[in-house]
């Protein structure tokens, strides 16, 4: 869905908040408030004092610098070219795996296959430096992938990342890159070509304005986005400081799978993986050890088609529609529920609460929340 002027505005206004001191949570707690970012910006300082508290709220006052320019610029960008877009999280296609994590970004950039965002993914990443055996697994794991339907989703990073999306674009399910930039910078400048490849044949995401450059400090951002968009991660060479870790620390964090390939002892880039295998890390030699583990997580995909949203309605009562069906089969956070129905906290909570009481709900650790089956 192509955004109206307003919207847009609305949006990148609230997206530049958020890097320059109002966090992701505190804007997402004022759209489930307020309803929409331009209710959002009409709002009185009163009322956003009262839902973000004062120093928030004064960082929120007026227009940021340069955002009359930031506004063209990405609109001339979005027209330039078929298959570029802006989602919000208040899109109803907004990757359902990706909502239902802690920190859901508010937008993305996307240029390429839209749908790639809801397919069943496996995130594939690892070393900067590879060994010449990680490339090749890395490569060919993720070319079997694709052929067994599995997209492959990963960083665009030198080394593993490259041969993973390499791999990936030998197979018809399609690969996704979440980048540590602006869309309209590709880094590292040596992967330009593989770029434009994924945004003919796959997908380009970014939570980054246009523009951005390579910063150290997104790069641990956008990694929460690759684990969020997959039912499991693979790392399949890293040392013990790797970023990759991080993925798979995120991964763990988002309840899905994470798996390793094990290396020689005497290899640096081999003990990150050791490591996570010491952690539990499912151990993967060949692309039946992913299979096999995620066999049961493409049936549970949460599904976009109407008819199944139609079903999924005629089994609750309407008053419990907005939040069981929010909060699908897979555990939530508060917030990302909050994002996802709309309602604010207070009211959340307490319906919640009722449907605890119920057995409809289970309250897990973490601050999470899952759907019960009926008994």
């Amino acid at each position: 869905m192509s955004l109206s002027t307003e919207e847009l505005d609305a949006w990148l206004r609230l997206a530049h908040r958020v890097g320059v001191g109002v966090g992701r949570a505190s804007m997402r707690r004022l759209l489930a408030a307020l309803g929409s970012p331009q209710a959002v910006a009409a709002a009185s300082f009163e009322v956003l004092q009262e839902l973000v508290g004062t120093k928030r709220a004064e960082e929120l006052r007026g227009e940021p610098p340069g955002h009359a320019a930031r506004v063209a610029a990405t609109r001339a960008w979005l027209d330039e070219r078929p298959g570029r877009r802006l989602l919000t999280l208040a899109d109803a296609d907004y990757p359902p795996l990706l909502l239902h994590t802690a920190d859901p970004p508010l937008l993305l950039y996307l240029e390429g296959r839209a749908e790639l965002l809801s397919a069943n993914s496996v995130a594939i990443v690892g070393s900067r430096r590879p060994t010449p055996q990680g490339l090749e697994n890395a490569r060919r794991l993720a070319r079997q992938l694709g052929e067994h339907g599995w997209t492959v989703v990963s960083g665009l990073a030198a080394g593993i990342d490259g041969a993973a999306h390499a791999g990936a674009l030998e197979a018809a399910a399609g690969t996704v890159a979440v980048v540590g930039t602006g869309l309209d910078v590709v880094y590292p400048h040596a992967h330009r070509a593989l770029a434009a490849r994924i945004a003919r044949e796959g997908l380009m995401v970014s939570e980054f304005p246009l523009g951005m450059s390579p910063l150290a400090d997104n790069f641990p951002q956008r990694n929460r986005i690759i684990a969020g968009l997959s039912r499991g991660t693979l790392v399949v060479e890293a040392a013990l400081r790797s970023g990759s870790l991080i993925t798979a620390r995120q991964a763990v964090e988002a309840g899905r799978e994470v798996f390793a390939v094990p290396g020689s002892i005497q290899s640096p880039q081999a003990r990150g993986c050791h490591s996570l295998l010491r952690e539990g890390a499912k151990l993967v030699e060949a692309v039946d050890d992913i299979l096999d583990e995620l066999a049961d997580g493409r049936a549970s995909m949460p599904s976009r088609h109407p008819e199944a949203e139609e079903a999924a309605a005629d089994e609750v009562p309407e008053a419990e529609d907005a939040v069981l069906r929010a909060l699908g089969h897979d555990p939530v956070s508060l917030d990302a529920l909050m994002a996802r129905c709309g309602w604010p906290a207070p009211a959340l909570n307490v319906r919640l609460m009722e449907l605890e009481l119920e057995g409809r709900v289970a309250r897990l650790p973490g601050g999470l929340f899952q759907r019960q089956q009926a008994g």
